[in-house]
């Protein structure tokens, strides 16, 4: 609680990302041959992938052959933000794309971090990005100050100017950083992610886009109507995302995080440490209690 307003603990973050794909072995290629997450294990038709390939997964990816395309109307997945732990891991990043002749999709200046857009072989967006120190980030009368500017990138390689190295896989302490989702309704999804799961609000100017987040960071889920104004939810087990999941430290607070979303509305299942429960437009999302 902050000053009788719900609100998740400070060292709250977005923990993986789960997707239905229709090919594991297409997708492999491009999350661990590419971009150099490693294989935690397998599970049947799963992988999971981290960037150390020994924590919780990160990536979680399982096959469904006969499922079919979302419709990039429909509410779900924007985008997975992947977060480097350094501008020069970002970098580095480009680079390995850029040598294996990936096609990119964007690059933008957030004032707040730099990033690279491309989706991934089932169309998946996906950014990759760095943060810039927090005593940079601005604020204005809306709140954090972010924008979308364009990215200099002879600037972003130029961090690679000393070091020679070849690629040797991600680096250990790369991460999920944020999760984007598109949505029907933002009044709904602010009541959802904000007044039920209790994530701060950090900007709400932008236009068609809301960002809220844990601890001051400038978003941990974006939320845009930009393609899905008014979409009914995908019907079934539609290919994109199965679900994200949100990591909150504090042991103990489970339980107070499941009365909170239930009396809120929300359908909730609270089993097995993990919590459960759905937006207004069916993504799912789980939290799972404690360090990991």
């Amino acid at each position: 609680m902050n000053n009788g307003i719900f609100t998740l603990p400070a060292q709250t973050h977005i923990e993986s990302v789960h997707l239905r794909v229709s090919s594991l072995e297409e997708s492999l290629k491009f999350y661990r041959d590419l971009l150099g997450f490693n294989e935690v294990r397998h599970e049947g038709k799963t992988a999971l992938l981290s960037a150390s390939g020994k924590a919780s997964a990160q990536v979680v990816l399982t096959e469904h052959p006969g499922a079919k395309p979302r419709s990039w109307r429909t509410p779900g997945l924007f985008h997975t933000a992947i977060l480097y732990p350094s501008r020069k891991e970002l970098a580095r990043a480009f680079k390995r794309l850029y040598e294996e002749r990936y096609r990119f999709q964007g690059f933008s200046d957030h004032g707040v971090s730099e990033a690279i857009y491309l989706a991934d072989p089932e169309g998946n967006g996906v950014e990759l990005y760095a943060d810039r120190p927090r005593e940079q980030w601005k604020f204005d009368s809306n709140g954090l100050a972010m924008m979308t500017a364009e990215l200099n990138l002879d600037n972003l390689l130029a961090e690679l100017d000393s070091d020679t190295r070849e690629w040797a896989g991600i680096h250990p302490e790369t991460r999920i950083g944020h999760i984007h989702l598109q949505v029907s309704d933002l009044q709904k999804a602010e009541r959802f992610y904000h007044g039920a799961l209790g994530f701060d609000i950090t900007q709400k100017s932008y236009p068609g886009a809301l960002f809220v987040a844990a601890g001051g960071y400038h978003h941990h889920i974006g939320l845009n109507i930009w393609n899905s104004r008014g979409s009914a939810p995908a019907q079934g087990d539609t290919l994109g995302l199965a679900s994200l999941r949100i990591r909150v430290p504090e042991i103990g607070f489970g339980d107070t995080l499941a009365k909170h979303l239930s009396d809120a509305g929300a359908l909730v299942e609270n089993r097995n440490g993990v919590i459960r429960a759905r937006d207004d437009d069916g993504i799912v999302v789980e939290v799972v209690v404690g360090s990991q």
